[in-house]
């Protein structure tokens, strides 16, 4: 037992003596940052990310739709499988710095040749042909982290775990941004058809008018059928329509986790309301909020602990072995104690010497593979200030867009009353008429269709923030 005790001494001694390491620092590369984004007029601080998805949505329908979606949408019901997943292999990382333990029965019986020298041997001082060989025993191996190798592949397995854990709040910023868009697609879709609608009913009056008079001798058949087109022009455009909120509907349905159905909803396109001061804040705080920013750091980050483990393994590595239990050539006494008692320790530091460049070229591939993903980081940010300025630029642009499509809806609009009236009292042909109210439905059309683009710039500004994770 002394000499179990100095044994161990000793490696404790070796294991002092080297200088431990945990793992490589780890230096955040410089990022294309700009001071503020593009398209606003002072870095600010507050950022609309920062609501949760509940205050940045008001609407109860969409409420009630985006709830439904994290709950049930089988994207996001993978991603959190994953996390799971990973969640565990963390959880067995943890154990890895302790010694592997097994515990081992077995038993054997030989029976060598008599003409060989164990069978004649045998013969002469055990008087028999055959030996038995029963052994119980615990076995225990331990390898000493001098080198920080295995608190790297702890890091590998937390950043592992990160990873997926910011990947599932990815999925959930582009489920709830998917399902908004859907919907104010879908209140857009419901506008377009109350305008079709309205214009049918127009055309049929104007259809309706051009009979009278061609069939009082003051217009021609020409004019008929002109007007008959219109209408027929304004049917199909409702028959798409309808085809379309129905696709909708069951887009929309797919996307919270449902069969396909119709959506439910009480309001219209005008009523909706999002946050009036749109702020974005600053750059930086970005890097930190987007869940896919942030996981491909972690990659970095993992990548980084590879080339500590690839380091460590060119090292001299110290492991410790044991064993012990009841050993007998003999089943009657195999478990007398202490005579069928056995023990044994073993140690010894190995080092790596000629393993044809394999490690070497371990630790240079790993090198290479963190520039590479110092690279993707960098990309990532990149492509998130781009999708962030270019919400920004389209929300200020449509703006702008959304008041002269109305403005030019409305004089349209004004502009098929005088031509009726023009028409009437025959100042105006019919093709003025039709004209007229061809332009008035498709200026209505685009400013629905301005509109949803409106609202829908604000949602990809919040996801591009982001947002919709909280």
């Amino acid at each position: 037992m002394k000499r179990v005790k100095n044994i161990i001494l000793t490696f404790v001694l070796a294991i002092g003596s080297v200088s431990c390491v945990s793992k490589l620092a780890y230096t955040e590369p410089e990022l294309p940052l700009p001071e503020k984004f593009q398209y606003t007029a002072t870095a600010d601080t507050a950022s609309i990310a920062n609501l949760e998805w509940k205050q940045f949505f008001s609407d109860p329908i969409l409420q009630g739709l985006i709830e439904k979606g994290i709950k049930n949408n089988y994207d996001l019901q993978i991603a959190l499988k994953q996390v799971a997943a990973s969640q565990e292999k963390l959880k067995q990382a943890k154990y890895m710095q302790y010694p592997d333990v097994g515990f081992g029965v077995s038993g054997q019986i030989s029976r060598p040749s008599k003409n060989s020298m164990n069978g004649q041997s045998l013969n002469l001082f055990l008087g028999s042909s055959h030996v038995e060989d029963y052994n119980a025993a615990f076995n225990l191996s331990w390898e000493a982290d001098i080198w920080g190798k295995i608190k790297n592949q702890q890091e590998v397995s937390r950043m592992q775990y990160l990873q997926t854990y910011e990947g599932s709040k990815a999925v959930q910023t582009q489920v709830v941004a998917a399902i908004a868009q859907g919907y104010y697609n879908l209140l857009m879709l419901d506008r377009q058809l109350a305008i079709a609608k309205s214009n049918l009913e127009l055309s049929s009056n104007t259809l309706l008018m051009t009979q009278k008079m061609w069939e009082s001798g003051d217009n021609t058949s020409l004019g008929v059928q002109q007007a008959a087109a219109q209408k027929q022009a304004t049917e199909l455009l409702i028959a798409q329509l309808e085809q379309n909120i129905a696709i909708q509907e069951n887009a929309l349905s797919i996307l919270v986790g449902e069969l396909p159905n119709k959506v439910d909803r009480t309001i219209e396109m005008s009523d909706t309301s999002l946050p009036q001061n749109i702020t974005a804040g600053l750059p930086a705080a970005m890097v930190s909020r987007r869940p896919d920013v942030r996981q491909q750091e972690l990659v970095l980050l993992e990548s980084n602990a590879m080339v500590g483990i690839a380091q460590a393994n060119m090292y001299p590595a110290l492991k410790i072995t044991a064993n012990g239990g009841v050993n007998s050539f003999k089943f009657d006494n195999w478990f007398q104690i202490p005579a069928s008692l056995f023990g044994s320790v073993l140690g010894g530091i190995t080092q790596p010497i000629f393993q044809k460049r394999q490690l070497k070229t371990d630790l240079e591939v790993a090198k290479i593979q963190r520039e590479k993903n110092v690279l993707a980081f960098r990309q990532s940010v990149l492509n998130a200030v781009g999708e962030i300025s270019d919400a920004l630029v389209s929300n200020e642009n449509l703006k702008v867009q959304e008041q002269k499509a109305t403005e030019q809806a409305t004089t349209l609009k004004d502009g098929i009353k005088s031509a009726q009236l023009l028409y009437k009292g025959g100042s105006a042909n019919y093709l003025e008429v039709i004209t007229a109210q061809g332009n008035s439905l498709q200026a209505e059309l685009n400013l629905a269709s301005i509109k949803r683009q409106r609202l829908s710039s604000i949602v990809d500004l919040y996801r591009a923030l982001g947002g919709g994770w909280k």
